[in-house]
């Protein structure tokens, strides 16, 4: 289990000891500090007794390549964000004295790439892909006289592997696992719940029992569940199964739940399940703790997605793994504050584009509510870069697609398997069906429980729907195109259908919001992501595409999303700088729509100038036609510039902006839902004045000094009255004193190129943001300045651990 194991741990240690003799249970030791870190490959560095003079002492996760430098021949180019790549090695002393009859392991949530593990100098694996988990049993290689040495070798030399920018090195955690010679094997638990009703629930837990040991014994399974607030609700024991030396044995139990309180959206109920492993004597040898959920879920051809009996629209976004400034070395807090904004604006899907995400991500989807489309691969047999995936995908693709499913498959907020994005395969029929076949074999025998999609690239060019490869699929998805996936379904309304990468533009949503049978869609992308930068080319680094920019900030777009997607009155007013978007300046309401891209057009493209602005502050301050434009939900909506009333305006049917073309005067744009109920709520836009401060803001007052611990500080250039100046180019400054440490800045910029390590930044539409951790117990303060501006402070509080 990955390192929420420790969490609920404590929740079940009575419930488990108090009915079974004392004995030595799974005992879980994080391997995060003191590796020896060195960016190279020198012979011989697997050895037990090397020295490493000369090498860093680093602690993981670490993503190595995040620091750059960003270079514009970087031999993985602009898909990697033009970040360096290579081959590094980290060394650590493991710790542990062997004890018999106890077995060991080293498990890696992930390495990238090609990574190769070592302990004592002996070799114990090797895994080509960088997103897969990977447990690895170290007993026989371990000595009792120590020091037992473990070596990683991460190697991305072979570039460009990857469309987008993937990291390299320990990227994700790791840990040691003490177990008994008996005991659940990585992914061996599975709890799922059926015929699901008010009164009750059917529970059915799958546990696999390894015996690793040398002679046959025999073991019993006991398995308690507990509710959210830890109370007892089902204990059942199976009878004692005879194991066969280095076999295993299922042991399959049912019980039932009453009244259980069901995992939702808007209440994402976690039940528990700690999985005793028992000797003959009753002595504990292993506990697995799984988190659960209670709830049905299914896609149905005629009205698309329903959940616990409700029809739900997938309103979602597809993600990259990246966290910006930290890059694939991601803090949970990066996706707590991610996540949570995405759902400000209505999501309620993700997709793990293109690959599994960390195990934490999962956990963190499962308390927000957030539903999961958790895809597996970007490519199959057939290349997308010269040194993916492909190159493995026929010797590894079973291992890695089981491993996958059966360390997520307990997460209730996955709803659907995806096998591939745009897969090229698909161009030659025979060999896609026969991938897809193995594939779909493998979901369905490890978990028949969920249906398997894949995102369809131009299935007409190659003859999905019509050669039967499309209708191997549980749900049928497609990337872009909406109306092709609407006229399969319409030939063929048995169909399951979903969107499974959709542009950002209304005529992208219309055809899903009004087609019951499209059961949702995801958005390219919810965040702007590193990499894929070979499409606009040196000086960029990332992708400008998300709802949100890297920093966590919504676009525009982000706020236009929100008036589309969620059920509470949404106001936004920005500015439309795009010349006549609501006809001749009239000082008042009328324009026909602005004309949008084609999607395919938007997505394989640079990103056009950016004319919509969340300001009133021009660079021509002088009178001249500007746009007012509204996103919003309301039924009527009220516009005023400088307190005069420009009029109402009612929402149109396809719920595209409202605009009023006006005369630019400086001062106050504003708009008012005037709906029954609404409370009046509003936005405004105020003209900036020249820039005078920084403002900072965070969001939280405390941090803990773990990694996975930390707080976005937003810094705004002001003017002399608070509004922020967008076009201030600054160079700000940020510093920490007191008991924390500054992780990064970044502004969200395309082309800024200097190290996110950097304590210097420059403002982007005059903001950016620092990230900080504690660094223990006590006071520190978060201080900004830059030349001619007054500075900016704030002061936090730090605590130890999380």
């Amino acid at each position: 289990m990955h390192h929420g194991f420790s969490r609920l741990a404590g929740l079940f240690a009575g419930l488990a000891f108090s009915c079974v003799a004392m004995a030595a249970d799974r005992k879980i030791t994080p391997l995060s500090d003191n590796w020896r870190f060195l960016q190279g490959d020198p012979e011989g560095a697997e050895g037990a007794d090397i020295s490493t003079e000369g090498w860093r002492t680093v602690s993981v996760p670490h993503d190595w390549a995040i620091a750059g430098p960003v270079t514009s021949n970087a031999k993985a180019g602009g898909e990697n964000g033009f970040f360096p790549t290579g081959v590094a090695w980290y060394r650590r002393d493991l710790n542990v004295v062997p004890v018999t009859n106890r077995r060991y392991f080293v498990e890696f949530d992930g390495i990238m790439e090609r990574s190769g593990v070592w302990v004592n100098g002996h070799h114990v694996g090797y895994r080509p892909m960088g997103y897969v988990s990977l447990r690895y049993d170290i007993t026989r290689h371990l000595r009792r006289d120590g020091p037992n040495v473990i070596a990683v070798r991460a190697d991305t030399a072979a570039a460009p592997s990857s469309r987008w920018y993937n990291g390299s090195g320990i990227y994700r955690h790791a840990r040691l696992i003490e177990t008994g010679d008996i005991h659940v094997p990585q992914g061996g638990a599975f709890v799922r719940a059926s015929s699901i009703t008010a009164d009750a629930a059917m529970l059915s837990v799958s546990t696999e029992i390894h015996n690793a040991g040398a002679t046959p014994r025999s073991a019993t399974v006991e398995v308690v569940v507990t509710d959210p607030k830890g109370r007892e609700v089902g204990r059942t024991r199976s009878t004692l199964k005879p194991i066969d030396a280095d076999r295993t044995q299922l042991v399959t139990h049912e019980i039932s739940l009453a009244s259980p309180r069901r995992w939702d959206l808007d209440s994402p109920t976690l039940y528990h399940a700690a999985i005793l492993i028992l000797d003959e004597q009753g002595n504990l040898l292993d506990t697995e703790n799984v988190a659960f959920g209670v709830r049905e879920a299914e896609f149905r051809a005629e009205t698309g997605f329903w959940l616990n009996g409700r029809n739900v629209k997938v309103k979602g976004v597809a993600i990259h793994h990246d966290g910006g400034a930290v890059g694939a070395a991601v803090p949970i807090a990066v996706w707590r504050q991610r996540l949570t904004a995405l759902k400000a604006l209505g999501v309620n899907a993700i997709r793990t584009a293109h690959n599994v995400p960390s195990p934490e991500l999962l956990d963190l989807t499962d308390e927000l509510g957030l539903l999961v489309m958790d895809e597996w691969f970007d490519q199959w047999n057939v290349a997308k870069t010269p040194e993916d995936y492909h190159l493995f995908f026929s010797d590894w693709h079973k291992r890695d697609a089981a491993d996958m499913i059966r360390r997520d498959r307990n997460h209730p907020s996955i709803v659907i398997w995806s096998a591939g994005n745009e897969i090229h395969d698909t161009a030659y029929p025979v060999q896609a069906k026969a991938a897809l076949r193995s594939l779909l074999d493998i979901a369905h025998a490890n978990d028949p429980t969920r249906p398997v999609t894949m995102g369809l690239f131009r299935p007409n060019v190659t003859g999905d729907y019509a050669n039967g490869f499309a209708d191997m699929l549980d749900v049928v998805g497609q990337n872009y195109r909406e109306g092709e996936l609407v006229a399969a379904h319409r030939q063929d309304p048995r169909r399951r259908i979903i969107g499974t990468e959709n542009g950002h533009n209304l005529v992208n949503w219309l055809p899903v919001r009004d087609n019951p049978a499209y059961a949702g869609m995801f958005l390219w992308t919810g965040i702007d992501y590193l990499g894929e930068a070979n499409r606009a080319g040196w000086p960029a680094i990332s992708r400008y595409t998300g709802l949100l920019d890297r920093t966590g900030a919504p676009h525009v777009r982000g706020l236009e999303r929100a008036s589309w997607w969620l059920d509470k009155p949404v106001v936004h007013v920005v500015r439309n700088a795009i010349p006549d978007a609501a006809g001749p300046a009239t000082d008042g309401a009328g324009g026909p729509n602005q004309p949008t891209v084609p999607t395919m057009i938007a997505v394989a493209t640079p990103q056009p100038p950016v004319a919509l602005f969340d300001d009133w502050t021009p660079a021509n301050l002088q009178p001249h036609p500007e746009t007012i434009e509204v996103y919003s939900n309301c039924r009527a909506v009220e516009a005023f510039l400088n307190g005069r009333s420009l009029g109402s305006l009612p929402i149109n049917v396809d719920a595209s902006p409202r605009r009023w073309a006006v005369t630019f005067a400086p001062g106050e744009v504003r708009a008012v839902c005037r709906d029954k109920g609404a409370d009046g709520i509003s936005d405004r836009l105020r003209t900036a004045g020249r820039p005078a401060a920084i403002q900072l803001t965070s969001d939280a007052g405390t941090v803990g000094s773990d990694f996975d611990s930390m707080i976005y500080v937003r810094a705004r250039v002001v003017d002399a009255t608070g509004v922020t100046v967008p076009n201030a180019e600054h160079l700000l400054h940020f510093s920490v004193e007191g008991a924390g440490g500054l992780i990064a800045t970044d502004s969200g910029s395309v082309t800024d190129h200097r190290p996110f390590a950097s304590p210097y930044r420059q403002p982007r539409e005059g903001t950016a943001v620092v990230l900080v951790r504690g660094t223990g117990d006590g006071r520190f303060t978060v201080k900004a300045r830059a030349d001619g501006l007054a500075s900016g402070s704030i002061e936090l509080q730090a605590r130890k651990g999380r």
